[in-house]
């Protein structure tokens, strides 16, 4: 059944997304929520593992630790390191209900080196899933509305699920973080067949650890996935 408030906001986002206005970081006006300008200057192309988006030396294609022990993803994509402005404006897409940020967000993640040829290539695009307890507090998966934006005709939310809530990751290392997730995401039962021999992108707004990612992209390798690529808004990058 269909709901009319949530048709109606849905159309009202739509609508804002396309408003100019003030920018979020330099205060240009008028302008759309984050400026070009400001988009050349915060999110540089960089030189990134292709593995897990870790920054790496130019001309080096892996890091250490994805030489050491290989990722279950053929590649990952980053938009920008998760360092100012980008935590600001991500949280207020997340955390503070504003959904029209998804539209600018995913032009700059689509912008990034490699992503639009990945999503061309992609017979699936899967946004990650959220618990149900913070699907309920956000009313929104971030992930989803980012994947619906950047190939809305691919886009399946129901097909990767999370199928139980995890403890908080923060403070773990990453072996943890991934015995932490074990069994935390599955392919919908009836229709797991979808992803064999497939190429899928999987999309998320934050990677840090990037354990949640490589738990998902184990099950779609169980589930016969041909490809993997992960493209993300934002890298964790280590201190430097």
């Amino acid at each position: 059944m269909s709901n009319p408030w949530r048709e109606g906001a849905s159309l009202l986002f739509s609508l804002l997304e396309h408003v100019p206005s003030q920018c979020a970081v330099c205060r240009a006006w008028p302008s759309r929520p984050v400026c070009d300008a400001c988009v050349t200057r915060f999110a540089p192309p960089a030189s990134r593992c292709v593995s897990c988006a870790l920054p790496v030396p130019q001309g080096v294609v892996r890091c250490g630790e994805c030489l050491a022990h290989p990722p279950p993803l053929d590649a990952c994509l980053a938009a920008c390191a998760y360092a100012w402005p980008w935590p600001d404006c991500i949280a207020q897409f997340k955390f503070q209900g504003r959904a029209g940020w998804a539209a600018p967000l995913a032009t700059l993640l689509r912008s990034a080196p490699w992503v639009e040829p990945a999503l061309e290539q992609a017979d699936l695009v899967l946004p990650m899933p959220l618990a149900k307890s913070r699907l309920r507090e956000r009313g929104f998966n971030q992930a989803h509305e980012l994947a619906r934006r950047l190939a809305p005709r691919k886009t399946d939310p129901a097909l990767l699920l999370r199928t139980r809530e995890t403890p908080p990751q923060s403070g773990l290392a990453r072996a943890e973080r991934l015995r932490n997730l074990r069994g935390a995401f599955a392919l919908e039962p009836l229709r797991a067949e979808a992803v064999r021999g497939r190429r899928v992108v999987l999309v998320d707004d934050v990677m840090t650890s990037g354990a949640s990612l490589f738990s998902a992209a184990q099950v779609l390798r169980t589930g016969g996935a041909a490809h993997v690529t992960a493209i993300v808004l934002a890298r964790t990058d280590p201190p430097s």
